[in-house]
């Protein structure tokens, strides 16, 4: 398993549209893709479980993938969720 920390800098947070970016690049993923916020484990490959963790600006997310291509898909979404998911980012 490899996890990578990543500070969320959507401004509305990971709402609907970059929730259905994310879960849909996590579902072309060989790997397990989930992401820990407080105690909150939320797999990543279901754009409902995105959306119910109300995962808002500014907070820190640790992406975690397990697998075959582990490295390839943490360092795919993680660039994804850097890049504000097809968003206008906060701090950038």
């Amino acid at each position: 398993m490899v996890t990578k920390k990543i500070t969320v800098l959507n401004p509305s947070g990971l709402h609907a549209r970059p929730a259905s970016v994310l879960a849909q690049a996590a579902g072309k993923c060989e790997s397990d893709v989930i992401i820990k916020v407080d105690e909150k484990i939320i797999q990543v490959k279901s754009i409902l479980n995105i959306m119910t963790a109300a995962i808002k600006c500014g907070t820190e997310i640790e992406l975690c993938c397990d697998g075959a291509t582990e490295e390839q898909d943490l360092n795919t979404i993680a660039a994804l969720i850097e890049s504000g998911l097809g968003e206008p980012i906060s701090g950038r």
